[in-house]
């Protein structure tokens, strides 16, 4: 029997019980893969590993419960457009990129993170042309959600041709061809072996994966060449859903040549757009919305064909992972749930009207949020939705009406760190400014407790572990900054999967 005994670590506790306050040590037993036993003075196994705790602090392991981590990975590679504050400064960034010179091997300069929907004009397919006439460029919104290309591009990846940004449908079909040029494979699969080592060393022990394609397939390479041994569940997307179904692999179901460590999430669904690209489906228009060609943006799919979807997600044991921003796409979620009888999650719900949080909490369906992103999107919320932002990233309406609250980050979208996560759950703002709406923040026990699955490290759990030099809940009193503070400057000293030591020590 393989076993780990951890000694001498003091617990943070998520389960609502206050902290020992003798702040007596005890030691944590894993065996199998599995916690046996927590308490004082433990003997070790015959043959056992040893790991001296010294007195830090133990939790679950964290979890990221939403990440593109191909997309995540290739975000070094890429162009760094974030702090374009227009066109001509993103445009400025790609000729100063061109004439540096050493493209990737598929020759195609792309660039990820611009956010247009505060520029003062809208970007072109001139404007890149005027700078790249000859090498393809591929420029990727913040939010994933559109594709801001010149025209040689668009001849070499079969994009249709637009006189500025290709959006939601389109631009993901593109953006998978994208992904089939020439060394991008390696390029990617050399980022997420990187991402994946800054993941462990932050106290990820698992991730939601919901890459486009066959992410099931790159997780058995991964395993096979012996990347950071955490965890993953993998989601499908209806466009590969009948290989899932042809399978019968159903949540939960341990996904075969990964000793263990994957297994299948959900069946992912984009039944909206994003704020920033101004496609996320709202009741009313935006308020600068009125030269849009759809004002209060528009969903993806019709209800009958979401319900579809559902249905036989339902039959097939899978859970659903619905993407919904706007206030009518949650409303259209909600619904097709209800029918249904589908369980899962949620993912974004930027934008809920109050009625349906009544609704909400009569489902088996998750709020899946990411907090970081209220970091990025608060002046585009004030923006577009000046008359709704009291109804934007609703985390405490959620606990207080029992809906299960689950944190990530949607990584690239926002760092690939649930410290972040969790700070930005707590402090609505950034460390040295106001806590934007903070009638609807978390405490630092609930924001961390929505991070890790489980709250307790207890006899029976996974043997998921992380070891933390400090506490990060601190003493009790703290302003909302303090405490946003001391979880970002938490100190993660070990990592440990199943029983196994994977970072640190």
């Amino acid at each position: 029997m393989d076993s780990l005994l951890i000694r001498g670590v003091r617990v943070v506790p998520l389960d609502g019980t206050a902290p020992d306050p003798s702040g007596t040590p005890v030691d944590v037993l894993v065996e199998d893969g599995t916690v046996t036993e927590v308490a004082p003075t433990l003997p070790r196994p015959p043959g056992g590993e040893q790991l001296e705790g010294g007195g830090r602090w133990v939790l679950p392991g964290l979890w990221d419960h939403h990440v593109h981590v191909r997309q995540w990975g290739l975000v070094r590679s890429r162009l760094d457009l974030s702090g374009a504050r227009d066109a001509d400064e993103a445009v400025d960034l790609v000729r100063r990129r061109l004439a540096e010179g050493n493209l990737p091997t598929s020759g195609v300069l792309t660039g990820w993170g611009h956010r247009p929907a505060t520029w003062g004009r809208d970007p072109s397919t001139a404007d890149l042309d005027a700078v790249a006439p000859d090498v393809p460029v591929v420029l990727i919104s913040g939010d994933g959600h559109h594709g801001w290309l010149n025209s040689r591009a668009m001849d070499l990846l079969g994009a249709p041709r637009r006189d500025g940004v290709i959006a939601e449908a389109e631009w993901f079909a593109v953006y998978e061809r994208l992904g089939g040029l020439p060394g991008a494979h390696d390029e990617a699969e050399a980022g997420v072996a990187l991402a994946l080592a800054d993941a462990v060393a932050l106290g990820v022990v698992g991730i939601t994966d919901l890459e486009f394609g066959r992410p099931w397939a790159h997780w058995r390479d991964r395993v096979a060449e012996h990347l950071p041994a955490l965890r993953a569940r993998v989601g499908v997307y209806p466009e590969g859903l009948e290989e899932v179904l042809a399978a019968g692999v159903r949540t939960g179901d341990t996904i075969r040549a990964t000793d263990g460590l994957v297994t299948m999430g959900p069946l992912k669904i984009i039944s909206d757009g994003s704020l920033n690209t101004r496609t996320a489906w709202c009741c009313q228009p935006y308020a600068d919305g009125a030269s849009l060609a759809e004002p209060a943006g528009a969903p993806n799919l019709g209800g009958e064909e979401l319900v579809d979807l559902l249905a036989t997600a339902r039959r097939a044991g899978l859970e659903v992972a619905l993407h919904a921003i706007g206030d009518a796409a949650v409303h259209q979620a909600l619904t097709a749930f209800g029918r249904t009888g589908a369980r899962g999650g949620i993912e974004h719900a930027q934008l809920v009207a109050v009625e349906d949080l009544d609704r909400w909490r009569r489902l088996p369906v998750r709020a899946s949020v990411q907090p970081a992103h209220l970091l990025d999107d608060r002046v585009v919320t004030e923006q577009c939705w000046p008359d709704r932002t009291d109804r934007t990233f609703t985390l405490r309406s959620f606990l207080d009406r029992g809906i299960e609250v689950v944190l990530g980050s949607d990584a690239p979208v926002s760092p690939l760190d649930p410290w972040l996560a969790a700070a930005a759950a707590v402090h609505r703002g950034p460390l040295d400014g106001e806590n934007w709406h903070p009638e609807q923040a978390l405490t630092p026990v609930e924001a961390l407790a929505a991070s890790v699955d489980g709250r307790r490290v207890r006899a029976g759990a996974p043997g998921d572990l992380v070891l933390l030099e400090d506490d990060p809940l601190g003493a009790p009193g703290a302003t909302s900054p303090e405490q946003a503070r001391r979880l970002r400057a938490t100190r993660v000293s070990a990592t440990v999967v199943a029983g196994t030591l994977i970072h640190g020590g």
